[in-house]
């Protein structure tokens, strides 16, 4: 295979392990009308094979990660096998692999391996492993039965060999031996981060940095130079008798692993983030002996999780850091080429989202004594030539360059082993099969930061493609992160929200706002209810009770179409905001609980493609990105054209999400955008909506009482912003208008026009809440409105957060607009759910996450 194909974002997807797994299809899954949580049938026997071929080793009793591989042109059912290092091992012999692949690609198995001794010499090819199968309780049956048709013994619980299994749930429950247990070692390194003790301070170059850092700020610079300097070795890591074992999957190399140097910095948003790491790369140009003044804190000896002892630092005060200072600075004197006296290549990589990118632009102008960096923006016309940006101090790009990049073997970015790489906005690569956040994970790298105020967004699983980025084995590798974290957690089991904030403890640092650490104004938070018009009302209750029948007729058909269900429940979330978001033949557009119906309606699946559209959620499963040249499928499945025509014609003639057999003449063209002044016109002919009369109520209150006061409207719809202009300069209001079809240069001169104080300057900012809710500066303005509630919450705070930071001087208000008695209400329930399990990942009380499901739909359509 060629190495473009091997980077295209179709192969990719198609041939990582559980490919199928995003989120359309987690809600699209023909059994979502069951549990999903798998759970242990038992183990059969299998050996390794083909380990001559490869570098990855296995030294005695340790986990191994199988993933599928159905792009082999030997053998389409193989499955590769890897070690804890990522090393492949070998695969899984084809008889047992012909019987299990085709049950891991219909998602009713998940497959997890361990040897349980190292090979023979008398065997020296073939390495035996045990294969514990799980599934979900309705499919064991059919499973069973698969497997003994493909000839394969099933060892289960009720089989007196189970007790042979060396799968960690049955361990556990039996208990037996000497050995810790996962979760006595989970236990171990917990109370090691519990000994950290407090943080130190830490001040920036004053040469270099001109604007004073908060004591939070220097904190967090503290903590980052520990981090990337630390000599230990990586959590769950211990030396025995010359060499190194990972306690959890009990690998053992003979090399000592490199530390892990980096970590997720996940502050509140607004707490000033960007300044803090703008003093740790300002380390890099300074030398190193004149830090004996910046340095408060003491060090203390404390346990390893394996009894030995190892250096922590404490935070102290006074006369003791005299001491600290000296570890700091041999650690940061590290950075030179002992043999040559030469300072190593020391370019940091920031990646974030376009929006983002200005505020980085910004704070190094606010922050930075001029021309102290060198700074290269690798974004729209760049250089080719990796040399001319190792000669940079700072190089900024984004997430969908790297990945426009991905498939180049001469990008430049490729080229270089970065001396830092500092992922901005982090959760954008929350997925871990989309194309940029493989893009990100793969770049070389001496560091690695995670920078997110946000990590948890959907749910635990988020956190998988940071670990992955991070390197922090074996948590980096999918089957390990199942099985020593997911399952637990979507089993409910304590064990995994405790080694979930374990982890968290061991690699993140937090601090947020609702602590106090910096003397913020206060945010307060209003919910107004409206009530709809009777039009509004009557065409409500007429569209829920058209969702009601479309959810009822797929329940009773054993399915669950998400395309379908999710175009119903945007149209009620707009006709929430107002008629006019809706078009006038609305009624016509309630599609049909029957695929078939649609597959022999062309129009009405355009049309089906222009709902789906209207939202700013939607991407192309197989990309990740928001579709081009949108197409979607008989099946009703949404896809970029160039994507899903690769993946039938090239990989697997069926649909990647619901494994429908689909051909060219299965896929349909949206219909072409509508104008802005079609939009308008559509608006003028209409009454003005009850949630943008009692917006307008609101907004004049306001400026009757401080006419000078900025505020900012966000709104998920594009469409909904347009919308709103005419009513706004009609009552006298000047605005502006963000939303995510202006690129980087468009967006930072309307917020420069922002910052125009009134009544000269704009008073009102209609924003997107996509494209402006990360990684911008508002302070300027001190009321945000939310037209619509968002499924996320994490979104909606950082929307929030743009007002609320640092730099602002006025009390926030944040107003929440939500429609009475309608899919608004029950969406607010879902956000409290999403709240409790970002909380518990760092140790905070809250209720058992779970993942939405069809429980969830029902809800929202009050069924």
């Amino acid at each position: 295979m060629d190495s473009d194909e091997a980077q295209d974002p179709v192969v990719v997807f198609m041939s990582l392990d559980n490919w199928q797994e995003s989120p359309s299809q987690r809600s699209s899954d023909s059994n979502s009308n069951t549990d999903s949580t798998t759970y242990l049938l038992g183990f059969v026997f299998a050996n390794i094979v083909g380990i001559q071929h490869y570098s990855g080793t296995i030294t005695g009793r340790e986990m191994v990660g199988l993933v599928r591989e159905p792009l082999n042109p030997y053998d389409s059912n193989a499955i590769k096998v890897f070690n804890t290092r990522s090393f492949q091992v070998g695969h899984i012999e084809r008889s047992v692999a012909s019987v299990l692949s085709p049950l891991i690609d219909s998602h009713q198995i998940i497959v997890e391996g361990i040897v349980v001794n190292s090979r023979s010499a008398g065997n020296k090819f073939k390495i035996p492993c045990q294969i514990h199968i799980f599934a979900r309780h309705p499919d064991f049956d059919v499973v069973k039965s698969a497997i003994s048709r493909g000839g394969l013994i099933l060892i289960s619980e009720t089989n007196e060999s189970f007790g042979l299994s060396e799968a960690v749930v049955v361990k556990e429950q039996n208990k037996k031996g000497k050995s810790k247990n996962l979760d006595q070692i989970f236990k171990l390194v917990n109370a090691t981060v519990n000994k950290k003790g407090e943080l130190g301070t830490l001040e920036p170059p004053k040469d270099l940095i001109v604007s004073e850092l908060f004591l939070h700020q220097k904190e967090g610079l503290w903590w980052l130079i520990q981090r990337e300097n630390s000599n230990e070795l990586p959590p769950f890591w211990d030396e025995k008798d010359g060499e190194y074992v990972n306690v959890l999957t009990n690998f053992h190399v003979n090399q000592r692993p490199e530390p892990l140097r980096g970590g997720i910095f996940a502050d509140d948003m607004g707490l000033g983030k960007t300044l803090t790491f703008l003093s740790l790369i300002a380390f890099d140009k300074v030398d190193c002996s004149s830090i004996s003044d910046r340095v408060v804190g003491e060090v203390e000896q404390v346990s390893t999780f394996d009894g030995k002892k190892g250096k922590r630092a404490k935070g102290g005060k006074g006369t003791a850091g005299r001491k600290k200072q000296k570890t700091i600075v041999s650690l940061l004197d590290e950075r030179t080429d002992k043999s040559s006296d030469v300072l190593v290549n020391k370019t940091t990589l920031i990646v974030c989202p376009p929006s983002v990118i200005s505020t980085w632009i910004s704070q190094l102008e606010e922050h930075s004594k001029l021309g102290s960096f060198k700074v290269y923006l690798y974004y729209g016309a760049r250089t080719k030539e990796a040399e001319e940006l190792r000669k940079q101090d700072i190089v900024l790009t984004t997430y969908s360059t790297l990945a426009s990049e991905d498939s180049q073997e001469d990008s430049p970015i490729k080229m270089i082993e970065w001396w830092r790489v500092i992922l901005d906005e982090a959760h954008i690569i929350k997925n871990s099969i989309a194309q940029q956040s493989r893009a990100v994970t793969n770049l070389k790298a001496k560091r690695r930061w995670v920078v997110t105020g946000t990590p948890i967004q959907n749910g635990s699983f988020d956190l998988f493609s940071l670990m992955a980025f991070l390197r922090f084995e074996p948590f980096s590798i999918k089957n390990y992160w199942q099985s020593l974290v997911q399952r637990p957690l979507s089993q409910r089991d304590k064990k995994g929200l405790s080694r979930l904030q374990v982890l968290m403890a061991t690699i993140s640092l937090r601090r947020t706002k609702d602590k106090g650490v910096i003397g913020l104004p206060s945010k307060t938070v209003e919910t107004y209810f409206v009530d709809l018009s009777e039009e509004e009302r009557e065409l409500y209750d007429q569209m829920e009770e058209e969702a009601k029948g479309v959810l009822q007729g797929f329940i009773g058909a054993g399915s669950l179409n998400y395309s379908t269900l999710l175009c119903v429940i945007l149209r009620l979330r707009q006709v929430c905001n107002g008629l006019a978001l809706c078009p006038s033949d609305l009624r016509n557009l309630l599609p049909s609980n029957s695929i078939e119906d649609l597959s022999k309606n062309p129009e009405l699946l355009e049309k089906m493609v222009a709902v789906l559209q209207d939202g700013e959620d939607l991407d192309c499963p197989i990309c990740m990105c928001v579709p081009t040249d949108t197409v979607i499928t008989s099946c009703a499945h949404i896809f970029c054209r160039q994507c899903i025509l690769k993946t039938i014609q090239r990989v697997k003639s069926c649909c990647p999400l619901c494994r429908r057999t689909l051909s060219t003449s299965d896929l349909f063209s949206a219909p072409p955008e509508s104008s802005q002044s079609d939009n308008k016109e559509t608006f003028s002919s209409r009454n003005i909506s009850s949630k943008v009369t009692h917006l307008l109520k609101l907004l004049t209150e306001a400026r009757d009482r401080n006419p000078n006061k900025k505020s900012v409207i966000f709104s998920q719809f594009q469409k909904m912003l347009i919308l709103l202009e005419e009513p706004l300069k009609a009552a006298g209001f000047k605005i502006l208008r963000l939303d995510g079809s202006m690129n980087a240069k468009k967006r930072a001169q309307v917020i420069k026009e922002f910052v125009v104080a009134a009544p000269e300057g704009p008073m009102l900012l209609l924003a997107s809440l996509r494209a402006s809710g990360a990684g911008i500066n508002l302070a300027m303005a001190s009321t945000v409105y939310l037209m619509e509630p968002w499924w996320n919450p994490a979104v909606e705070e950082q929307a929030m957060d743009r007002v609320h930071r640092i730099g602002q001087k006025e009390d926030v208000r944040i107003v929440r607009l939500i429609a009475r008695n309608s899919i608004e209400e029950r969406v607010l329930e879902m956000q409290e759910r999403k709240k409790k399990l970002a909380k518990e990942a760092f140790g905070q009380s809250g209720a058992k996450s779970r993942k939405v499901g069809l429980d969830d739909l029902r809800a929202l359509v009050s069924l």
